[in-house]
């Protein structure tokens, strides 16, 4: 546990969670140019310029070679890894015809019935490996 004052280590903490990106200030600052991306596909002509060449349209937006690679390849998990948030992000996969749950059962390597069963049955466990430090 971190010292009561620590804003920093408190703040490490949350990387330390196994399959978990907490979306903190410094993944915000980060991602800016990488949700603003995301946030512009909301309107039709760019969903078009987007879907007609994505390298060019990506290239105007300054983002990081391992953003636009994660982008490029729809890796969701390192997008958000690399500054990404869930709910932008969400409009890159809708303009691909996605929906949420498919997404979303892309970054948990299950096929969309067993991420839709499990999230029914109300989600993850909270059993198991808590702790990237964990051995097991």
């Amino acid at each position: 546990m971190s010292e009561p004052n620590d804003i920093h280590a408190y703040l490490a903490e949350f990387e330390d969670i196994p399959g978990t990106r907490v979306f903190t200030a410094a993944r915000a600052r980060q991602g800016y140019h990488l949700n603003q991306f995301a946030m512009s596909l909301m309107k039709p002509e760019n969903r078009e310029r987007w879907k007609a060449d994505e390298a060019a349209y990506l290239a105007e937006w300054p983002l990081s070679d391992e953003q636009r690679e994660a982008v490029l390849s729809r890796d969701y998990n390192r997008c958000l890894e690399l500054g990404g948030n869930i709910y932008f992000l969400a409009k890159l996969f809708s303009t691909d015809g996605l929906s949420f749950v498919q997404a979303v059962s892309t970054m948990t390597g299950v096929s969309v019935e067993e991420y839709q069963a499990m999230m029914n049955a109300g989600g993850r466990s909270p059993q198991g490996l808590r702790s990237k430090k964990d051995p097991r």
